[in-house]
């Protein structure tokens, strides 16, 4: 509104300086005489002034006529389009001219004056592979799905934008949720374009979610291979993807192929500790224990995890609770500090019950850690050690409201896992759970849901007084 008013004012200044500059030209300014051969003219300012521009007009139409010249001989000369494209320079001219406008008003949000524009830049362009994508965006941004959906089958149809249809489609079905489609799309994406990022990021991402780990796997190499990935975070999601396959393996009874991948995964990864269990317990399947308990140590000197000490303790299922106490310090050896160490070899003694050595290996962590698991164990310490069922209680009713510790969280969106995931149930992000704390006390307590009726146990008989 307010351009239009500037363009009127600006109009009606130039009518009105060239209106003033005529009038003193009339007043004031001499005629122009003109002299050719033996013949004169003499013209008066006003008639000068017309004389320039009729002048001015036959240049221009001169040079014109001159333009279309050129493009009649290379016509001839065999340029089939010379004489369309010189009769069609304004209209692309204005046809680009309104395409630019259509693009600047779909970034300042104004989808309706960019559909407009679409449409006008295609009547004078006649291009639809560049005024269907800015059509098709300006429909979306209006809600209009179905319009858009029109527009990218029309874009697929077309070997030049086949990629931005399909691109655009998959974009539809995922916010559809229809996954499903949304998977076959993204493989026609990738097969159009092996090297688009945002097209492998998502067609990995959907093949996680539909526990696709073969496909995942090539397209996790193609990522790597195009330059899209670093080799370190290729080799993590690697053994990841390599896991998922060998649980899937596992449940479909194809036992040794499992194995091999579990410990292939190990290799790839030897700090992810679902890869470190489950490959310590295919070693012990091959009589290589001493491998496991090597797999094992190296995982939870980068992170103690419950997970890691369960499949110790299936190494040795048979020895004696003071045994396996023994067996256990070579594990925790080097982070004998850690809070996970302290609270493992805790249950140890108190599966021993020894009480006093438990209570020993708790050390300080109620008061300095005080988690829900830490508190369990120490009422658990308490009732071996006979005190007041008061006192046991006490450390129940913390436990009810303390931290959990830690827990499979994932990092996009902060929900807590039970156990891990490779891809998160929340938000779906693939190889997004870390061990850690969670930003507020919920989900399971992480380890220790197997070890109550050994902590509580039943009461205990007081002693006569």
């Amino acid at each position: 509104m307010l351009w239009s008013l500037l363009k009127i004012l600006i109009f009606v200044a130039i009518v009105a300086g060239l209106t003033f500059g005529a009038g003193i030209l009339m007043e004031n300014a001499p005629g122009l005489r003109i002299a050719v051969a033996n013949v004169e003219f003499e013209l008066g300012p006003l008639q000068a002034v017309i004389v320039a521009i009729l002048l001015v007009v036959a240049v221009w139409l001169v040079l014109k006529l001159a333009g279309l010249l050129v493009a009649v001989l290379r016509f001839l000369n065999g340029d089939e389009t010379a004489i369309s494209r010189y009769f069609s320079r304004s209209r692309e001219r204005r046809g680009f001219q309104a395409l630019a406008d259509g693009m600047l008003a779909l970034a300042s949000g104004e989808a309706r004056l960019a559909m407009s524009n679409a449409a006008k830049a295609e009547r004078y362009l006649r291009r639809p592979e560049l005024t269907n994508l800015l059509s098709a965006q300006a429909a979306e941004m209006t809600g209009d799905t179905k319009r858009a959906t029109e527009i990218y089958k029309k874009l697929v149809t077309d070997d030049r934008t086949r990629f931005v249809g399909v691109r655009g489609l998959m974009k539809q079905k995922l916010a559809e949720g229809d996954t499903d489609t949304a998977m076959q799309l993204a493989e026609k994406a990738f097969a159009l374009k092996p090297r688009h990022e945002e097209t492998q990021d998502t067609l990995l991402q959907l093949q996680a979610r539909a526990e696709d780990w073969k496909g995942a796997r090539q397209t996790l190499n193609a990522k790597l291979r195009h330059g899209n990935l670093p080799r370190d975070v290729h080799k993590r999601r690697d053994a990841i993807l390599a896991l998922c396959e060998a649980r899937d393996l596992l449940v479909d009874g194809e036992a040794a192929r499992a194995r091999d991948l579990a410990i292939e995964a190990n290799r790839l990864s030897p700090d992810l500790i679902p890869a470190a269990a489950m490959a310590a317990r295919a070693l012990v399947q091959q009589d290589k224990a001493k491998q496991a308990v090597k797999v094992l140590k190296r995982a939870w000197d980068v992170q103690p995890h419950p997970d890691l000490a369960a499949a110790f303790a299936e190494i040795a299922p048979e020895e004696t609770p003071e045994d396996r106490i023994k067996r256990f310090e070579s594990l925790v050896l080097g982070k004998t500090d850690d809070p996970e160490a302290r609270m493992l070899m805790a249950e140890l003694h108190v599966a021993a019950e020894d009480f006093p050595g438990a209570r020993k290996a708790l050390g300080d962590l109620v008061e300095t850690d005080p988690t829900a698991r830490a508190l369990i164990l120490m009422a658990a310490i308490e009732r071996g050690m006979g005190a007041d069922d008061s006192v046991v209680r006490g450390y129940l009713a913390k436990a009810l409201s303390a931290p959990r510790g830690l827990q499979w969280v994932c990092d996009s969106c902060g929900a807590v896992h039970e156990t891990w995931a490779p891809v998160c149930s929340a938000c779906h992000g693939f190889d997004t759970l870390a061990w850690k704390r969670a930003p507020a006390p919920q989900g399971a307590l992480p380890g220790a849901a197997d070890m109550l009726p050994l902590l509580v146990g039943g009461p205990k008989d007081k002693p006569a007084g």
